[in-house]
């Protein structure tokens, strides 16, 4: 016993497709890297070194760290960022742009 399928309805294609090249294009323009102003050490700048210590499996909810700045050295617990500070545990804001260096305290 056969049986014949519907047939199968499909839309005219009346206009150029460009679907490839909308998706695409992005990786013909020339693309500009923003520098971003911070002291590079150990070939890190500032921000990829913050990055790196929020993202470590050693950081849970506060960070015990040592931070060069213009002013000096100090050890602090830091719990947080935003755009231009860091949050230490007593509620202080530090200036990222004052920060030399920062490393884990071991």
């Amino acid at each position: 016993m056969e049986k014949k399928l519907p047939g199968i309805f499909a839309n005219k294609i009346d206009k150029p497709l460009a679907n490839n090249e909308r998706v695409a294009y992005g990786a013909k323009e020339k693309k500009e890297e923003k520098t971003e102003k911070g002291v590079s050490t150990n070939g890190k700048n500032i921000n990829q070194k913050l990055h790196d210590i929020f993202a470590s499996p050693r950081y849970v909810y506060k960070a015990d760290v040592q931070i060069v700045t213009k002013n000096g050295t100090f050890t602090k617990k830091i719990i947080g960022q935003n755009n231009t500070h860091l949050i230490t545990i007593d509620n202080e804001l530090l200036p990222i742009s004052d920060i030399i260096d920062i490393s884990f305290v071991d």
